[in-house]
């Protein structure tokens, strides 16, 4: 099974077609107030434009996030023409040329105790929490369960296409697909079920991770400047209601990894114990020949001694006498 089919975000078709919003108003004048012939008639009334009609939301907290979504610009989402997801986005690419392609990456950096073989692909790993949900997914790769762990894209690529990206080269577009900014480890049923809905058709079961959900989802529109709809707008300010101080992320990990890698667990190369010196062995004594017999009476100088082979005499053995040993250090006939 390739790397495309057990990753990524399912992005099909289906967004409702259509171009930009138009916002008209509606001019509403009134008539002229009747009048008798003996009073003058009343002037009429100026014109009265009545905004559009839109959905109620309340007051979103204050926050970096919420100023950049008032930042994006608001039209309706276009079309699906011309989308196909392999031919308009391409698959996981290798950007740093470690033999690790995005997929990869993104489970090396939001799993814990990951483990790979060849330090290219992660044979196991464990997703505590899933974003998503906020089960634990122990995830081991295979044909019938490398799916159970898929990579999201938050903004979703068909998402992108009809609110931006449909125009962009091919590069760009490429670039967006494995940006890790927009990228998530997350539940295979769950990224499923997402498509490619907005936020106001899609948030995640747990409610715990709504604020950093459509805080990347911002991030990511402003970062490649697409557009959101009125709804999607609306259903991230109604959101951003009980998110104070909400930072504008930089990296999508959502407390659940870091983007410098949770390092691939790869089983340590084996490390030879240093030698160990062995201790220095004494070498064998030198035999010590046997002391020369002295003469009775002992040698009469110390000219007697050497050519006997005695020297130096030691105190204490035979041939020794003070009167050899001229200093009194114990040794004669040094």
């Amino acid at each position: 099974m390739t790397l495309a089919l057990l990753t990524g975000c399912a992005d099909t078709p289906g967004e409702p077609s259509g171009g930009p919003d138009t916002a008209a108003s509606t001019v509403t004048t009134s008539s002229p107030a009747a009048s008798s012939p003996a009073a003058p008639s009343a002037p009429a009334e100026p014109p009265t434009a009545t905004a559009p009609a839109q959905e109620t939301v309340t007051a979103a907290a204050s926050s970096e996030a919420l100023t950049a979504l008032n930042g994006l610009t608001v039209a309706a989402r276009g079309t699906m023409s011309g989308y196909d997801r392999e031919s308009s986005f391409g698959g996981w690419i290798d950007a740093n040329g470690d033999c690790a392609d995005t997929r990869q990456e993104v489970l090396a950096r939001d799993l814990d105790d990951v483990v790979s073989a060849d330090g290219c692909k992660f044979d196991s790993g464990v997703l505590a929490p899933d974003p998503y949900t906020g089960a634990t997914i122990n995830f081991v790769r295979g044909p019938a369960t490398s799916s159970d762990v898929q990579i999201d894209h938050v903004v979703s690529l068909g998402n992108a296409w009809i609110t931006g990206a449909r125009n962009f080269s091919q590069n760009q577009r490429v670039e967006l697909s494995n940006d890790p900014l927009n990228l998530l480890a997350v539940d295979g049923p769950a990224n499923q079920a997402k498509s490619d809905k907005p936020a106001d058709e899609w948030l995640p079961d747990n409610v715990n991770v709504h604020c950093e959900f459509v805080a990347i989802q911002i991030a990511v529109k402003a970062k490649y400047e697409l557009w959101v709809s009125a709804p999607e707008k609306n259903a991230m300010t109604e959101v951003l209601t009980d998110c104070q101080g909400q930072e504008l992320p930089t990296e999508a990990t959502m407390a659940v990894g870091d983007i410098a890698g949770n390092a691939p667990a790869l089983a340590p190369e084996p490390v030879a114990p240093a030698p160990v010196a062995p201790a220095p062995v004494a070498p064998a004594p030198e035999p010590v020949p046997a002391a020369p017999a002295a003469p009775a009476g002992g040698f009469a100088n110390c000219s007697a001694a050497r050519p006997a082979g005695a020297a130096p005499l030691y105190v204490g053995s035979p041939g020794y006498a003070p009167k050899l040993d001229r200093d009194g250090e114990g040794v004669a006939c040094e």
